[in-house]
């Protein structure tokens, strides 16, 4: 089962993470939170709320709001073209 097992905050709504198959890439959720179409995650859109995340074999904010870890590895990896298959089997793409 996919996971995350370290995160850090690098820069506006970007967060480097590791999963526990030790690929380690950059998630950049700007787009995703402030889009605001997911009610719950346009209370991200204050970037200090953004910053306060915790990992939790994925990353969450409180105990509402998280994202998988699949959605998380595609943001990170998207376009890993050795990763289409897993992706489109996740119903990223």
């Amino acid at each position: 089962m996919l996971s995350v097992i370290s995160a850090n905050y690098q820069n506006d709504y970007k967060i480097e993470v590791e999963f526990n198959d030790q690929k380690h890439g950059t998630v950049d959720l700007k787009d995703f939170i402030l889009d605001g179409k997911i009610k719950p995650f346009k209370q991200l859109q204050d970037i200090e709320k953004f910053k306060n995340f915790q990992v939790d074999y994925t990353i969450r904010w409180n105990d509402e709001i998280d994202l998988a870890p699949e959605y998380l590895y595609f943001k990170a990896f998207e376009s890993d073209t050795s990763l289409k298959d897993k992706f489109h089997q996740w119903g990223y793409i």
